[in-house]
């Protein structure tokens, strides 16, 4: 194709006449030579044996077309609702849209789906009112009603051009503005508009009969331009499928750059993360069945690739990011009922290729039972899946009547905790869940600082959050509807792998949701209900018993029609019974309107007989560790586990500020000598050793009573001067003096206490620093060595001497508290601190026979005993 390259798609209602259209613009472009049709079942893009059969589009496909200087690639969707998912994916590659509108019915219930899509997308949208050869209705009728139930921005393009503008300048202040100046407004000024969706063009025609198709040729070439590119590779897969010998194809457009045969494409396969680099070995251009090799494809291209095994739709490859959750989704899961003798071990690989090319499926299988559950959009879909598994794996399957799909959400706030902490392991992770809008399904976000949690963790469960289909608790449906917001996290800075979070965010959700007050939520359809007038108030009376909602009647003709929202369990075989009552002359339509709390939960929830504490694949309990061994603790004892404090005030349902971590404490015991020869190792001999026997005249008295000192502290030195007001002021000014005036105030404390102490001071970013230990008879001083933190030394420090119970760490510093927990030592905050240190000095200057100490530097001469370096 040459000149301008568009991708432009094809949309309807189903029936609406959409097939026939593009059959019409492949013709008159000489594309083909023969008109097809639906109902001869010749028709070029309906290829497959089941399209023809019933005579609609049930996968979409694409077809080449030379107009003008534009070449265009149309991408027919199907228009059936239960095909939905299939349309959907093709919108995020459309530079485009054509909506297809019958004018013998005009907009229909899943028209309206259509256009929230097109919004939604932003996509560029032309109209085209077909079968207009056989409408009774006028063209300024039709538009009215396109721009009542669609958008005011629906303007008649094939007005005079005078009218036209005019019209088009009624749309928007700017359009106004200057039409007003120029009295006109060119073609340029057009095509912005409509690039925008400030205006929705609208032709008419039939597409039986040629009819206006070429006008709607010539306005997509003349107001559509190609999406943005760049510069950089890019492309975004919308389509997963298998040519007639099995292969499979990876469908793309190319966002960015260009793609070429052996090209190597980088990306994470699903439920990965690990990237996965495989090549290109052949890129076809599809037109119907028929294909052509190419070497290269520019940006803006559709192509379809071998060589891909993993990919699927949605993704974005290179430069081009996922695109966004599907908005459609199916409200009926059915089990997969087996030929007898046929093993489900066998026939899930082959379910797992259909679920590639439509993941909405979401095939799961239980293990316990062996059984398979799929979810579809409608008996249509069944049927045609029925059919799809005969034909390609000579599968003879059948399905039970299916029920409904459930979702859940919560009324109020509650917070999650999940900690995962068996030997060599460690991650917590506290989660505020909040409900949200109705429609506005699962919103994830942080408010954690990166001074608590590095940005790679936060982001890392962020990515957890959204990979997984979290489960409610009433009925294990999944959970909608709700902002899950990361509040808090810990790793450890040895222990912690990427896995551990992922435990730690799947327990804090599940955790959350067990304290929450959950709620059942049941699928809506909005549908249009159109019956003979005689039997309007039989249809009003059907809706009153589902618990339906309807507007006013309106007539059109001899016919009432009906409008509102109603649960979708009680639609499942409404159409049937509407066409079976009215003679055929009824029709019932509808479309996915969101969910809603469920009018009578009770009786699903008894039904679902869901246990949440036994679904051990969502269990809500933590993993924490103790004497080396990892134990379990049910979600409601989390709390008085936890090593982070709540972010919630207490009763308030509101984050908390401000507030210090709050662990518990646990001991162990440990040989006192090893503990002095740790000491001596770290600081050098001691003057007066702990466990030498009392002497007499020189010679050792063995037997003799004494006493060991009660305890030592290991203190965090700058976290303890930051923490104090007096010497956070002085070390604005002077560090050194800060520094100084604490280790004063220590020789005091701890020769009064008899507390033996090592005060570390955190020097891992002194260039070329190697360390230094200064002791004194009862203060050790640390200072750490070039890339050694005060964390990892007091970590190594308390791993050692931390099995006894006369053994404290001294900070704020919450993952230093986390070491020491995980040392089984005891733990003090710094200000707990401060407190104890102030009275300890107040009682030793009001004592008449001690006299306190003053230092010049860092200790006095005469209290060291060694220094040496390391």
């Amino acid at each position: 194709m040459t000149g301008k390259s568009l991708c432009v798609g094809m949309l309807a209602h189903v029936d609406a006449g959409k097939t026939t259209l593009i059959e019409a613009m492949l013709y008159l472009s000489g594309t083909i030579r023969k008109l097809g049709r639906v109902d001869h079942r010749d028709s070029y893009l309906d290829n497959e044996d089941q399209e023809r059969a019933r005579g609609i589009t049930i996968f979409s496909k694409q077809a080449r077309l030379q107009w003008g200087n534009t070449g265009f690639t149309i991408l027919d969707t199907p228009g059936h609702v239960d095909f939905s998912s299939e349309m959907e994916r093709t919108l995020q590659v459309m530079d485009a849209a054509v909506l297809v509108i019958s004018g013998t019915d005009g907009v229909q219930a899943h028209t309206e789906t259509l256009r929230v899509l097109l919004e939604r997308y932003r996509i560029p949208t032309f109209c085209f009112i077909t079968k207009m050869d056989v409408s009774f209705r006028s063209r300024e009728e039709l538009i009215d009603e396109l721009q009542a139930h669609l958008s005011p921005a629906c303007i008649d393009m094939t007005q005079e051009r005078t009218s036209l503008e005019e019209n088009a300048a009624m749309l928007d202040e700017e359009a106004f503005e200057l039409y007003s100046k120029a009295s006109s407004l060119s073609d340029d000024y057009l095509k912005k508009m409509i690039s925008a969706r400030r205006l929705i063009p609208c032709y008419f025609g039939s597409g039986i009969r040629l009819d206006g198709v070429e006008a709607l040729l010539d306005a997509l070439s003349l107001y559509t331009e190609p999406s943005e590119t760049t510069e950089d590779f890019g492309a975004r897969v919308f389509k997963i499928a298998r040519d007639n010998r099995g292969k499979r194809l990876t469908y793309l457009k190319i966002t960015g750059g260009s793609l070429s045969v052996r090209s190597s494409i980088r990306y994470l396969p699903l439920h990965s993360s690990v990237p996965l680099e495989e090549k290109i070995s052949e890129i076809r251009l599809y037109s119907g069945v028929k294909y052509e090799n190419a070497e290269n494809i520019p940006a803006g291209g559709i192509c379809a690739v071998l060589g891909l095994s993993q990919t699927r739709p949605g993704q974005g490859l290179g430069a081009c990011p996922d695109a966004e959750m599907p908005v459609l989704e199916p409200v009926m899961s059915y089990r997969l009922l087996l030929p007898k003798g046929a093993d489900p071990g066998a026939v899930l690989p082959k379910l797992r290729q259909l679920e590639e090319e439509d993941p909405q499926l979401h095939i799961a299988c239980q293990e316990e039972t062996g059984d398979i559950q799929l979810q579809l959009m409608g008996s249509i879909q069944l049927e045609v899946l029925k059919k799809l598994l005969s034909d390609r794996f000579d599968l003879d399957v059948n399905f039970d009547p299916g029920r409904i799909l459930y979702r859940e959400t919560i009324a109020g706030t509650a917070e999650g905790v999940g900690h995962y902490e068996p030997l060599r392991h460690y991650a917590e992770v506290h989660l505020l869940l909040e409900p949200g809008e109705p429609g506005s399904g699962l919103v994830f976000d942080s408010c954690c600082s990166t001074d608590d949690l590095d940005l790679n963790w936060q982001r890392l469960i962020l990515t957890h959050l959204e990979e997984k289909q979290h489960r409610g608790v009433l009925t294990g449906s999944p959970i909608t509807d709700m902002k899950i917001t990361l509040a808090a996290g810990r790793a450890h800075l040895k222990h912690t792998e990427g896995g551990d979070f992922r435990q730690a965010t799947y327990r804090a959700v599940r955790q959350g949701l067990m304290q929450a007050e959950s709620v059942l939520l049941e699928p809506y359809y909005e549908y249009i209900l159109e019956v003979p007038t005689e039997q309007a108030g039989r249809a009003i009376s059907d809706l009153h018993s589902f618990g339906g909602e309807h507007h006013a009647p309106e007539t059109k003709g001899t016919a009432t029609v009906l409008s509102g929202v109603v649960p979708a369990a009680v639609t499942v075989n409404y159409a049937s019974e509407v066409a079976s009552y009215s003679g055929g002359r009824g029709h019932f339509s509808c479309r996915f309107a969101g969910y809603r709390p469920c009018e009578n939960p009770r009786p699903v929830i008894e039904e679902a007989a869901y246990n949440p504490e036994a679904d051990l694949e969502n269990t809500p309990d933590s993993v924490f560790c103790a004497h080396g061994a990892g134990f379990t603790v049910k979600w409601n004892e989390v709390p008085q586990y936890m090593h982070l404090p709540s972010v919630l005030h207490a009763g308030s349902g509101k984050p908390a500020a401000g507030s210090s971590p709050v662990s518990s404490q646990r001991t162990l015991s440990i040989d006192e000598k090893e503990l002095e020869a740790i000491m001596e190792r770290e600081f050098g001999p001691i003057r007066r050793r702990q466990y030498a026997a009392p002497t007499v005249n020189g010679k050792a008295v063995h037997g003799a009573h004494f006493t060991a000192r009660k305890e030592r502290l290991i203190i965090d030195g700058y976290n303890l001067i930051f923490a104090w007001p007096e010497l956070k002021e002085l070390a604005g000014e002077d560090l050194s003096a800060a520094r100084d005036k604490l280790i004063d105030m220590l020789i005091n404390y701890s020769s009064y206490t008899s507390r033996e102490t090592v005060l570390v001071f955190d020097a891992y970013k002194v260039p070329g620093g190697v360390g230094e230990r200064t002791s004194s008879e009862m203060l050790h001083i640390a200072y750490t060595s070039e890339n050694e933190s005060a964390d990892l030394y007091i970590e190594r420090l308390a791993d050692e001497i931390g099995k006894d119970e006369r053994v404290r760490v001294v900070t704020s510093d919450s993952l230093i508290r986390l070491t020491a927990l995980r040392a089984g030592v005891l733990r003090t905050s710094s200000a707990e601190f401060i407190a104890e240190v102030k009275d300890a000095l107040e009682q030793l200057r009001a004592s008449p026979y001690i006299e306190t100490r003053k230092s010049d530097s860092s200790i006095n001469a005469a209290n060291v005993t060694e220094r040496k370096r390391k």
